[in-house]
């Protein structure tokens, strides 16, 4: 993406108009009321894989498209089943199936507003934050330096936080064990040279909110350049 998108002039206020924000905004006061530890999972990613961006050197544009696909890239469980979504064990196979459609059904409530070139670029994370460096991920096995980097990016901040937050049926892990397990799996499911940054930068950024406010979609949108 890096070569594409810094071709692509700043974004301006001007440029994102009154419904795309309105839109954001409903999406996501949906996804809370649909599923509270998600849209706060999501909140997480998303500063998450902002300050990974960051640290790997991505420009202010890149930082706030990964920003925003990290926002959207689980809004397609809103349409999961609560006997899937919410399922305190193992899911079956057939379950897991159906879980592994939400990274297409993100994409597919984001992809109406792709007329607009900054929602545009957001779909390959939301779409790819599964795939595996291995080609073991899905939905389209796509594998090592195929995935977008967004969509790498994503990976990471998403499998961090969802390993270290605590759920009512588990504990989440200790910060160091979730280090390990992202050392243990670089090269078949994560970009080693993004886990290694990560690891690095990580320690230094503290704790990060949940919630998604009015005021964070319409400022942060103001600076979306």
């Amino acid at each position: 993406m890096s070569r594409a998108a810094n071709n692509v002039a700043p974004i301006r206020w001007g440029d994102i108009p009154d419904w795309a924000v309105s839109i954001s905004q409903a999406l996501l006061k949906a996804l809370r009321e649909r599923d509270p530890y998600t849209y706060g999972h999501c909140r997480r990613v998303s500063t998450y894989a902002r300050l990974l961006a960051q640290a790997v050197g991505l420009n202010e544009y890149e930082q706030k498209v990964t920003e925003y696909s990290a926002l959207f890239h689980d809004l397609g469980k809103i349409g999961i089943p609560d006997s899937i979504l919410l399922k305190p064990g193992r899911l079956t196979p057939d379950e897991e199936k159906i879980m592994r459609l939400h990274p297409v059904k993100s994409a597919e409530i984001v992809e109406p507003l792709k007329v607009l070139p900054f929602f545009e670029a957001t779909l390959p994370g939301i779409l790819h934050h599964h795939e595996r460096m291995d080609g073991a991920g899905y939905p389209n096995g796509v594998m090592g330096e195929q995935i977008p980097l967004i969509a790498r990016v994503l990976l990471i901040a998403d499998t961090f936080d969802a390993m270290t937050t605590t759920r009512p049926y588990r504990k989440g892990l200790d910060r160091e064990i979730a280090y390990k397990e992202l050392r243990n799996f670089a090269g078949r499911q994560f970009d080693p040279r993004l886990v290694e940054i990560f690891l690095k930068a990580h320690p230094t950024w503290g704790t990060v909110e949940e919630e998604i406010s009015e005021l964070f979609i319409s400022s942060n949108f103001k600076r979306v350049a």
